[in-house]
Order: structure tokens, then sequence, then C-alpha cells
């Protein structure tokens, strides 16, 4: 069967396999209980008295978290590694003699830990003058992406953030193409010309279904005028989602902010509903004014860590493809009620329609439907035993083929 439905890179592949990842946003902010700073602070605000980045990485590790995007420079235009480009610097700050580099010390952590490491750095800026004059900025702008990829990589993810840049015509053929000079396989969010697309809230919540294709620069891009022509070419393109969610009510720490601290269930449910529902999760924890992420936000991380492992951690059985149907046999008949299953993607995201049936004694018996399988579905349902369990593909776009089925029960 024919089909024109795009296809994957290799690294929209590895980026949907790392799923879960942490995000920290950290800065002046920090220091001047404030969300977006106007750019004049002055660089003595910036002043962590226990810095450890070490300690960051090591709770999203201990998490079970893939991927580690760290804000190198937020709206503010305050620049977290000693650059070139601009005095508003760590190198300005009386912190270690203004000889500190906290994008430094968090790129080694994430190489002694092993874990995928991610760059924001905001095309906003609030302190550069010469922001309103276009090229001039964006001269500067992929001058400071080049700074932070030739110094710190490799970098796997560049997170571009749209937020306060309508008005401003970026130059991205320029900016993209910076960025892909110095690493031409990193993942690019939302912006210019992107391997994946913000989910389109705060919340962490992916629609169901939430498709992996789009079709027009509505879907592709939540802020107008933000992406490079050449994307804007043709479609239909692969830009699978990104949840970006966070752990308290804000972004950055606040010293008053401990009661907006999110249950456990809370954050359980984020991820059913995010990694559930075939994106990836990014979720942020903001170091506080010491530089160390607070002890009750690292306990809750970790509880909900455990959650998801008891839940989802233990599969009853499971079977691998690539298949065009996938079948667990139990060993005896087993209480089921949720299951995890991954469509193989290689080819693009062939499944429109999938159902799931138990086999409960002699008979094959519906227990779950769905349209959207992509990389990955999780679902629970009413509570049945049965003795194997069969995921079948009932309307698909060319031919499809599944990757892993899991069964559980919780």
């Amino acid at each position: 069967m024919s089909t024109n439905r795009p296809t994957p890179t290799a690294r929209q592949l590895r980026w949907q396999d790392l799923e879960f990842g942490m995000f920290c946003h950290f800065g002046p902010n920090t220091f001047c209980d404030q969300e977006w700073g106007e750019g004049d602070d002055p660089p003595e605000v910036f002043a962590p008295t226990d810095l450890n980045p070490r300690q960051w990485v090591d709770a999203a590790v201990e998490a079970g978290m893939r991927y580690f995007v760290f804000t190198t420079k937020h709206h503010d235009g305050f620049c977290l590694w000693p650059t070139e480009t601009t005095d508003y610097s760590v190198a300005s700050s009386p912190w270690r003699d203004g000889k500190g580099d906290v994008v430094g010390e968090v790129a080694e952590a994430c190489r002694d830990a092993g874990i995928t490491l991610g760059l924001y750095c905001s095309p906003w800026d609030r302190h550069e003058p010469c922001y309103d004059d276009a090229p001039a900025y964006d001269r500067l702008y992929a001058q400071q992406w080049t700074e932070l990829l030739e110094r710190y990589g490799p970098v796997e993810v560049a997170w571009l953030d749209g937020a306060g840049s309508k008005g401003h015509v970026y130059d991205w053929a320029s900016i993209i193409g910076a960025i892909r000079e110095v690493a031409p396989e990193i993942c690019i969010h939302s912006l210019g010309s992107p391997d994946f697309r913000w989910v389109g809230n705060e919340d962490g919540l992916a629609p169901y279904p939430c498709w992996h294709t789009v079709h027009s620069p509505e879907e592709a891009s939540q802020s107008e005028g933000l992406l490079f022509e050449g994307f804007l070419d043709s479609y239909p393109h692969y830009l699978p989602a990104e949840g970006d969610a966070r752990i308290r009510e804000n972004w950055f720490w606040h010293p008053d902010d401990w009661p907006s601290l999110k249950s456990t269930e809370r954050l359980v449910d984020i991820y059913e509903h995010s990694v559930g529902r075939g994106t990836n999760l990014i979720l942020n924890i903001g170091p506080d004014d010491r530089g160390l992420l607070p002890e009750p936000d690292v306990a809750r991380l970790l509880a909900m860590s455990t959650e998801i492992e008891r839940r989802y951690g233990r599969p009853l059985g499971v079977a691998e493809g690539p298949a065009a149907g996938l079948t667990v046999e139990l060993d005896r008949g087993r209480p089921i009620n949720a299951f995890s299953a991954m469509e193989e993607l290689a080819e693009g995201e062939a499944v429109r329609g999938w159902r799931l049936l138990a086999r409960i004694g002699e008979r094959w018996q519906g227990v779950a439907v769905g349209t959207a399988l992509g990389h990955r579905q999780i679902r629970r349902f009413a509570t049945v035993v049965a003795d194997a369990v069969r995921l079948e593909v009932t309307r698909a776009d060319g031919e499809a083929q599944l990757r892993r089925l899991e069964v559980f029960y919780e």
C-alpha cells in the first residue's frame, strides 16, 4: 500500500526514546523573586552560596530522567557562561571573582553522569540594546549558540523559546545554520527549523490523539512568525511534541512558593498524559538561591519516579516487534488493567486505529481501543483476568509495524 507519510530522522527517533527529562531554570530571577527579569538587574545579584550542578543532575538520573536541559540565558539576557558577546554575564559578577562558569559545570556533571545534555538560550533578550537592530542582534545570538556548542558539546538538544519574540523577524537561516554547523545532529525545539514542537501548554498535558505529523504552520508552532521560511515550503512534517511542566507553580525558585509543590499523584498524572500519549515530558525544578535543588522538590521527584516504577516498571509480560500485531502470553489467568504499547516509527507514523484484546477462557474480548499509538501509549482499563493479550492495528496509513507491548496489573 502506497503512502506519503513523512519519515523521522535518526536524531528525532533518538530524542523520542529519551522520553523524560529535567528542565532547570536558574539565573538572576532566582535571586530577585521574579519570573521574567527586564534585563536591568545588576550582575551582583547573581550570588549562589553552594552551587552544585552535580546535585541537580544526580537527582535527574536517580529519577530515571534521560536528558537535562539548562537555561544558559533567559529573557533577561544574563549569560551563565563567560561569553565574549556581552558583558552581562557571570564574568561581571563577584561570584567566584568573575571566574565562574555555570554552564561548564552543568555540562561536566552531565558528561560524568552519562545523561544527555540540552541547552536553552532565549532568543528574546531584554538587556541587549541591539535587540531592536534585528541583523546585529541575530549575529550576536548566533555567536552565542556557536560559543555554547563549541565549548560545552556534545549538546543534543537546543531549546528555543518563543516567548516575548513577537514582532522580531529573526534571520533563522543564519541562526539555525550556525547551530547546525557546529552540531549537525542536534534536536531543535519549536523555532526556526525544528525537530520537535511544543505541546501547546505549560502543564505537560498532551491531547489525545497527539499525532507526530503536522500539516500546517499552525500545528507546527504556536508562535507566529517564528519558523524559517524554508520549513514552511512543504507539508506534512514529522514533528513530535514535547510537554513542559513545573514541579511548582513557577519556573524559577521563589522563597514563598513552597505551597505550590505538586503532589505525587498529580505528577504521575502528568506523566501518563504526556509520555503515555506519545510525547516527551520535560519537568522543571528550579535551583534555589543556594544553587541547590530544594530538598522537598527532590523528594517529590523521587516519589513520582517510585510510583511510575511501581505502576509501569514491572510488566507481567512483554512482546517485541517489529510486527503487524503483538501477543503477550501469560503463564496463567492473571488480573490485568493497564498496558504500554509502542509503534515502530522508522518509516513514519502509520497506525490510525488499534484495539487491545484479552483472552478470557477461550474467548478474545476487547478491553481498549484508540487511534494514535505513536512512540508510546499507556492506557488503563477495567480489570479482567486473562491468559493472553493481543494488540491489533485496525486502520493504518500504509503498512504499520508495532515495536513493543507490555501488560500490567496496578
